[in-house]
């Protein structure tokens, strides 16, 4: 095995890089819609069929790229992805009919997950102590990915988003040369003494099993803010603008969440960080159904619900080290949340009103509180 750290400095920043670009083209899909509709001829719900096809090769990307893990270098693992990723975007943008179009955004869906997946399972394993930390920092680049496609899309014109899929698939490109300074071969580091103990048999697949509901119940709550956010606002009386401009900042409180929590992780464990995340997280939902405090309340979700996903993966990586594809089944699950919450919120909400959105979300957000101290429990090391 080769020594030394799995990433040099350069390497780190163009993993950051990278990751403010899979942040941003996932953010591009819906902005565009608008031009797609016109250059097609689609419905809005064809037209939205290009970010669906995208998270479909996330899945896939995640799955597929997992088996390739620890049989094929992490360098060609990663050139592979950004490659995928960088075609994907092109094809998407110079496609001549819509099938070519959905094709292409498969194929960068899949360069995509690949890329989340692989720099994911690396940096929860690859800085000692500090990989909750880093996970942290590499996922708030999503983040500010996420907030800058749109603002470009509104910046150029949607009728332009051709030049800005080619853009940013030419922005992969120079990546390739950084993958030089990620280690090959990186050997697994010894289990800290943290507290955990690792479950084994029925025990630790039902660690796995809470740890998927976890992931996939949150990133519901994630997307289910974003996405109906405004519609809730809207009806308890705010304004078209203000509304939109209270999501805007509940998505840019998840990345400041993500790098403030960095710090935090270097005092606090995994298991800290995401039960007070789950309870400030239920909190503010609770308070968002009072009108006066909603926006605020919201931007509190995106604060409290930052870190848990990045926090997670080295806390699972610890109590089930000997399961080998757990990190990647619960990244697909976190996807598949991601795309199941909007239709699953809407059915409710048929029933509801829009006016019980906050509560809604607060009672799955109530079981991601229930799911973490469980998993405390189950993998805390008993006291001598």
């Amino acid at each position: 095995m080769e020594a030394g750290p799995v990433f040099t400095t350069s390497a780190v920043v163009a993993s950051c890089f990278g990751f403010v670009l899979i942040g941003a083209l996932q953010a591009l899909y819906g902005p565009s819609i608008p031009a797609l509709r016109d250059d097609f001829g689609l419905s809005p719900s064809a037209a939205g069929l290009g970010l669906s096809a995208h998270f479909a090769g996330g899945v896939a990307g995640v799955l597929l790229f997992d088996r390739r893990f620890g049989r094929t270098g992490n360098r060609r693992i990663l050139a592979v992805a950004y490659l995928l990723m960088a075609a994907g975007a092109a094809g998407f943008a110079l496609a001549p009919d819509w099938p070519v179009a959905l094709l292409a955004a498969l194929l960068a869906g899949i360069g995509f997950g690949g890329i989340d997946y692989g720099l994911n399972r690396l940096f929860a394993t690859g800085f000692g102590r500090r990989s909750t930390a880093m996970l942290n920092i590499l996922n708030a680049h999503f983040g500010v990915g996420a907030i800058l496609g749109p603002a470009l899309v509104g910046a150029v014109g949607a009728e332009h988003y051709p030049a800005l899929f080619l853009a940013f698939a030419l922005a992969n490109l120079p990546l390739l040369l950084c993958l030089r300074g990620v280690k090959d071969h990186a050997p697994q580091p010894a289990p800290a003494d943290t507290g955990d103990r690792t479950p084994v048999g029925a025990a630790l697949r039902s660690v796995l099993a809470v740890f998927v509901t976890l992931y996939v119940l949150h990133v519901g709550i994630e997307a289910g803010v974003g996405g109906w956010e405004p519609t809730h606002l809207e009806s308890v009386g705010y304004g078209a603008g203000a509304a939109a401009t209270a999501t805007s900042v509940y998505w840019l409180m998840m990345t400041v969440g993500r790098f403030l929590a960095a710090p935090i992780a270097l005092r606090f464990s995994a298991q800290t960080i995401i039960t007070v995340s789950c309870a400030g997280m239920t909190a503010c939902l609770l308070l968002a159904a009072v009108p006066d405090l909603a926006p605020y309340a919201y931007a509190g979700v995106g604060l409290f619900i930052a870190p848990i996903f990045p926090t997670g993966l080295p806390w699972l990586s610890r109590v089930a080290p000997g399961a080998r594809r757990a990190g990647a089944i619960v990244m697909a699950a976190s996807m598949l949340g991601g795309v199941a919450a909007g239709p699953a919120l809407g059915k409710i909400i048929e029933w509801s009103g829009v006016g019980a959105v906050p509560l809604i979300l607060a009672a799955v957000s109530a079981v991601c509180l229930a799911s973490t101290l469980w998993l405390t429990r189950t993998t805390r090391r008993p006291s001598p």
